[in-house]
């Protein structure tokens, strides 16, 4: 009898965190981070103030785990395009188009690449995309290691790869957000990374 209670709080716990991650993920989306309120968040997901506070130290910290969602939906988007591919180098190039669009949906741009550099520390904000499963980072590697491997690109130092073309997405993606037009920077910048990753080719 007190093991089901235990799994039912573990699923009522786990039901109240995935719910006040969806509604403050529209908050934060719509709102950014300076405009967003917890008072808006706990009565929108239904819950007290005292559970928003049982699991998340505050207002920050909520932010730090819908920026790990949004970053694992950039992920599964990168992932579903590069898997749709035909070849490994296909999916390089659809997963590289992938992650600069997914940075142009405006609710996860405002989470991931307006609001997160701004709102969390540097060491915390690359941790996350260097560490966690299904990140952009670790999906890029996983491809280019692939393609070294198959020999489809040339024999060159993974890791270091995976970085100098992350940076360089990341800095496009605040581009694009910054820009008149964004839709015509989008195009503009999957065309010049296509030209770029073409350099890498045997």
């Amino acid at each position: 009898m007190e093991k089901k209670a235990s799994l039912s709080k573990k699923a009522q716990s786990a039901a109240t965190i995935k719910r006040l991650l969806s509604v403050a993920m529209q908050e934060f989306s719509r709102k950014g981070y300076a405009g967003a309120s917890t008072e808006a968040i706990v009565k929108e997901a239904q819950v007290t103030r005292g559970a928003l506070y049982h699991h998340f130290k505050g207002k920050k910290d909520l932010f730090y785990a819908v920026f790990k969602e949004a970053q694992l939906e950039i992920g599964n988007r990168i992932e579903a395009d590069a898997d749709a591919a035909d070849d490994p180098w296909g999916g390089l190039v659809s997963g590289c188009n992938a992650f600069l669009k997914a940075c142009s949906d405006p609710a996860l741009q405002q989470i991931v690449v307006i609001d997160a550099p701004a709102v969390l520390d540097w060491n915390t904000y690359r941790s996350v995309d260097e560490n966690l499963p299904g990140s952009g980072l670790s999906l890029l590697k996983e491809c280019l290691q692939d393609l070294v491997d198959q020999k489809m690109i040339k024999p060159i130092a993974v890791d270091a790869l995976a970085h100098l073309l992350s940076g360089a997405m990341d800095e496009a993606a605040v581009w694009i957000a910054q820009a008149e037009d964004p839709s015509q920077a989008l195009t503009q910048a999957q065309n010049t990374l296509a030209t770029l990753l073409e350099g890498l080719r045997n």
